[in-house]
């Protein structure tokens, strides 16, 4: 008896303490996923304001060009241009002015910031400030350099908007065929039950199937990279 009673307890105390580190086992299962989660918001959200720091440049650069028509030089003027813009977070305009209120010059810092971006709107605009700050030309010269790097950036905008807009059709039926192609395979091994055993077959499951979600995982990624692109 007394054995079965050490026994007993043995095992009571071994249940009590699987329980009491279950939830810390759980938690460490979650902690990859959370950190993953967390690793693509963080990259979506770098995304996003790296884009909207592209469609920005052109704003920049047109404020820009009437503070230096108004006669002011250019660090003045670009610091006036992102006070009348939105601000948007991590923007490239304000970590070089950042870092010529470090003593740093404005031109070295320009052209810091345009490395450091992949943005081609960006690096153009970060380029062409970076320029005129080298060679110190006065603001009546340097105005026309600006405007002219804008006029480029708006060209590129709209070509961008109207292929857009004749592309519109075809990324729709991208979507659609991505939807259908599921609904046709799934209609298919409904009405064939030879083919839904191959699919379940070890064949299907692993090969097969597989093959099949990556091709159409892989041609929605290329659309949408397409579609990403023409916004840059």
């Amino acid at each position: 008896m007394s054995l079965l009673g050490a026994a007993a307890f043995a095992i009571a105390v071994t249940c009590l303490a699987l329980t009491a580190c279950a939830p810390s086992v759980r938690r460490d299962q979650r902690t990859p996923r959370a950190s993953v989660r967390a690793s693509v918001l963080r990259r979506v959200r770098d995304r996003r304001d790296a884009t909207a720091a592209g469609r920005r440049s052109l704003e920049v650069l047109q404020a820009t060009h009437a503070a230096l028509r108004s006669g002011l030089p250019l660090a003045p003027a670009l610091r006036l241009a992102l006070e009348r813009t939105p601000f948007t977070p991590a923007d490239p305009f304000q970590r070089a002015l950042r870092a010529f209120e470090l003593n740093v010059p404005l031109d070295r810092a320009l052209r810091d910031a345009a490395r450091e971006v992949t943005d081609r709107r960006i690096t153009l605009a970060l380029d062409a400030l970076a320029l005129i700050a080298a060679e110190q030309l006065p603001a009546a010269r340097a105005a026309p350099v600006v405007a002219s790097v804008g006029d480029r950036l708006a060209f590129d905008a709209r070509l961008a908007e109207e292929i857009r807009a004749r592309t519109s059709g075809v990324r729709a039926q991208i979507v659609l065929l991505a939807l259908l192609v599921p609904a046709l395979a799934v209609y298919i091994v409904l009405t064939l039950p030879g083919l839904g055993a191959t699919l379940t077959s070890p064949l299907g499951i692993f090969v097969l199937v597989p093959c099949a979600i990556l091709f159409e995982a892989a041609g929605i990624l290329a659309s949408r990279a397409i579609a990403r692109d023409l916004d840059r």
